[in-house]
């Protein structure tokens, strides 16, 4: 469609939270001012083939590929990403109160291992803002996902308040809630990835709402611990389960650019999500939906999380350094593995290792 490499040059001379910015407002503006230029990208960006489409969740999903919690805060720019060709959206994270997230600067780019070092701590508008918003454009063409997650200043002992609050809230805004207690970035919020926690939060949650409900775990978790927090969500009433969000092993990165702080995205912790995804779909692949995110930037890996059990796989950084076109790449290529593998639907691929 054009060359994306001149306009990453341009973007990447400015600090990564503008650049954001910036290309947040083109999106807002592209909706608001020239609505045809989105026919234009959709025709452009948009893959239908009857061959990637599924009913999950109680959603028809056309493609596999959506786009992770983190980039859409604050429901801003669904037209945009929607016109770019992705199969669901996750906005958020975002809390009951407004907060400011960390101090700046606090997103970085270690450019030389295509990744991200984020430390956003949950920036975002708050629920009524985002309900305002959101309640203006759902239902949405393709599915939206609300990445919900508790105020930094809640204490962790009334986090499922919070999320109480924002499942009561959204319960007829959204296709699928994402529960977040695995991002590094809200002091101890990882501490609430434990059994006791998992099952009071979906004992209270799940009366609240017919939409699915999946919980996002963190990469650093061990291979047991991981199986074991998901086994038991799912048996708590999840109904699905992301893996992962990012990582705070900074033994990943050998960037110059690498800080103390913040989770680690794209490429540095492909191997990392996909282990863990392995191991958490070895025993859970067929008793719930999975969904693999971290480090996803081409075809072939998306295909791989596939073949390993994920029905959905979720992109963010790649997005950045591989530019608007990446769904199409992405989509097409699994169309072609499909086809070079045999497959009449992908259907057929998702978990076709765990099943040899």
């Amino acid at each position: 469609m054009f060359d994306y490499a001149t306009l990453k040059s341009i973007f990447f001379k400015f600090d990564p939270e503008t650049a954001h910015k910036i290309a947040e407002y083109g999106m807002i503006a592209a909706d608001k001012i020239l609505p045809s230029s989105l026919s234009f990208v959709t025709n452009k960006c948009v893959i239908s083939d009857a061959r990637l489409q599924q009913n999950l969740l109680g959603s028809i999903y056309n493609n596999p590929v959506g786009i992770g919690g983190g980039f859409d805060k604050n429901a801003t720019m669904f037209s945009g990403l929607t016109a770019l060709g992705f199969g669901h959206l996750e906005f958020g994270t975002f809390t009951p109160k407004p907060q400011p997230g960390n101090d700046k600067p606090r997103l970085f780019r270690l450019i030389e291992e295509e990744s991200i070092q984020n430390a956003m701590g949950f920036n975002n508008d708050g629920s009524k803002e985002i309900k305002r918003r959101v309640s203006k454009l759902y239902p949405n063409v393709i599915p939206l996902w609300a990445n919900i997650g508790k105020n930094k200043v809640t204490p962790n002992e009334k986090a499922i308040n919070d999320y109480e609050i924002l499942v009561r809230d959204f319960a007829q805004l959204c296709d699928a809630f994402v529960v977040n207690i695995s991002s590094p970035n809200t002091p101890n919020l990882r501490a609430l990835q434990e059994n006791e926690f998992i099952t009071e939060l979906f004992s209270r949650i799940k009366p609240l709402t017919k939409k699915p409900i999946i919980l996002k775990i963190s990469p650093d978790l061990s291979h047991e611990k991981a199986i074991e927090i998901s086994q038991n969500a799912v048996s708590s009433g999840a109904d699905g389960i992301i893996i992962s969000n990012t990582s705070i092993d900074y033994t990943l990165s050998n960037s110059p650019n690498l800080k103390s702080f913040g989770g680690l995205s794209g490429k540095v912790i492909t191997q990392r999500s996909r282990e863990i995804f392995k191991a958490v779909a070895s025993e859970l692949y067929g008793k719930t939906t999975l969904i693999a995110c971290g480090g996803i930037d081409s075809a072939k890996e998306a295909y791989e999380r596939i073949k390993m059990g994920a029905s959905l796989v979720q992109i963010f950084t790649s997005f950045i350094f591989k530019g608007p076109m990446i769904c199409k790449e992405i989509n097409s290529g699994i169309l072609e593995l499909l086809e070079a593998d045999g497959y009449a639907h992908i259907i057929e691929a998702i978990g076709a290792d765990v099943k040899k």
